[in-house]
């Protein structure tokens, strides 16, 4: 399953220094953060939407959407979805409060 996010990372990677005319990705990155985070922010409320309407359909498209904006933005601080993967395997078998007491 995480095979997909390793090529989309890859790819990601590569587009982020191809030419903003032609890569969404690199126009994207030379926009910035800003721009990314802004991205980010829309494809969120549209994941909430679609869920709060239930249309299962939706969901799955604008989640998709989120996590592939929250990726550019992982890339974009040199960060991949490798990482998040490894911080999950760290937290998985702790409960979510323990997880939570630990950060404080």
């Amino acid at each position: 399953m995480s095979d997909i996010l390793q090529q989309l990372t890859r790819v990601l990677e590569a587009r982020r220094h191809a030419d903003p005319g032609s890569s969404y990705v690199a126009s994207l990155h030379e926009r910035g953060m800003d721009a990314i985070l802004k991205k980010v922010g829309e494809e969120a409320a549209e994941t909430i939407i679609a869920a709060k309407n239930g249309d299962r359909g939706q969901v799955i498209h604008e989640t998709a959407d989120l996590w592939f904006h929250t990726l550019v933005m992982l890339s974009h601080q040199g960060l991949s979805s490798e990482d998040v993967l490894a911080e999950l395997e760290r937290r998985f078998g702790t409960s979510g409060i323990e997880e939570k007491a630990a950060r404080k």
